[in-house]
């Protein structure tokens, strides 16, 4: 299948630009899904994709991901994503992230980055060098930093919404929640549980870091096969995507599924799964929103409290996509989609596609790189 074709196959993307430079080996794909809400915004991801169809496909695919989950944030943001041909751990130059920083700078703020699998704040002064489109960048340069503890703590709002919709309680305290992946996001958010007197179960791959995490926070540590079927109340996936599958559903043994990791069903049908077997499903890009919450307050002109204030919004969203999902005799993930497509759609009306960075609630960024 030829790229227009792909293209064509996996949504209706306003643009897609190829970026090429021999003389630093820059090969990248930058997809702007759409704009109807503001610019569209989302990481450059670095991997070692096996053909460049594999890399086309995955940045249409995640375009069009950050659309929905801007839109169902509430945020005036658009979907966008970036990703970079090259292994991450031998390829990684200045001179590649400055290259790169100029086809986005192209954009003419259509198009803003930031940092994703396989790049690091690093190779976002980099890319900042030669743009002012790039957010998440250190406190140094005007940025917001690491947004683990923002993404951390909207799913600490999810867990509490989706307790609140399925045990009628407003209170954390006693209810089991296991947690699986301890990486930045998981860790941030078994601290937030147990300030809340959860009852934790945890693991991650690290052996060392599952035992650390235990000690530090009271919590039970059992091994990475093992987190699936211990039973819970809710069950967090904070680690590598497609944990609901064919294989691990029937493992369940909790009443809510609500984390941090990103595509959590393995297919929209194990959404439907979920729901037959009385399982709350709370939508993992209504769930994680709060590291994107942060860096659009970044872009605003940054404040740590306001920014973690915008973050207690995932609980209302979420409230709102169960309500939808009760509505319509549908599961969480199709009411989900629906809630995003409907504010895309409604809003977009009012305003016509962004055509760049003329608007002022954005104009900070242009004002630092300035200075």
């Amino acid at each position: 299948m030829g790229s227009f074709e792909l293209i064509g196959k996996h949504g209706d993307h306003e643009q897609v630009v190829f970026c090429h430079n021999k003389d630093v080996g820059l090969k990248a794909i930058i997809a702007i899904h759409n704009t109807a809400l503001g610019p569209a915004l989302g990481g450059t991801r670095m991997w070692n994709y096996k053909t460049e169809d594999e890399a086309l496909i995955d940045v249409l695919r995640l375009s069009k991901g950050m659309s929905y989950k801007a839109a169902a944030a509430g945020l005036n943001l658009g979907g966008g994503k970036a990703v970079i041909i090259g292994d991450p751990k031998t390829q990684k130059s200045e001179a590649l992230f400055r290259a790169f920083g100029r086809f986005v700078n192209s954009l003419n703020g259509r198009y803003i980055t930031a940092e994703d699998v396989g790049t690091t704040v690093r190779e976002m002064e980099y890319v900042f060098m030669e743009t002012p489109w790039v957010t998440g960048i250190p406190k140094a340069f005007g940025g917001s930093g690491d947004p683990s503890p923002y993404t951390a703590h909207g799913v600490l709002m999810g867990i509490k919404a989706s307790v609140k919709e399925q045990f009628k309680t407003d209170s954390l305290k006693g209810i089991r929640i296991a947690v699986q992946g301890l990486g930045n996001v998981g860790y941030h958010l078994v601290e937030y549980l147990a300030k809340e007197q959860a009852v934790l179960t945890v693991t991650d791959i690290d052996a060392e870091k599952t035992k650390r995490v235990s000690a530090q926070f009271g919590a039970k540590a059992v091994g990475p096969d093992e987190i699936i079927s211990v039973e819970c109340d809710v069950f967090s996936p904070c680690a590598l995507g497609a944990v609901i599958n064919d294989t691990s559903i029937r493992q369940l043994k909790t009443k809510v599924v609500c984390g941090g990791a990103n595509n959590q069903l393995a297919e929209p049908r194990h959404g439907d799964m979920l729901r037959e077997m009385g399982i709350l499903y709370a939508p993992d890009y209504v769930t994680n929103a709060g590291g994107l919450m942060n860096v659009f307050v970044e872009l605003e002109g940054y404040s740590p409290d306001r920014a973690l204030d915008k973050t207690i919004q995932v609980y209302d969203n979420l409230l709102k996509v169960f309500a939808i999902a009760n509505r319509d005799g549908v599961g969480t993930h199709t009411a989900a989609d629906r809630m995003a497509e409907e504010r895309i759609s409604v809003i977009g009306k009012l305003k016509q596609s962004h055509q760049g960075f003329s608007s002022r609630p954005f104009s900070t960024l242009r004002e630092v790189k300035n200075r």
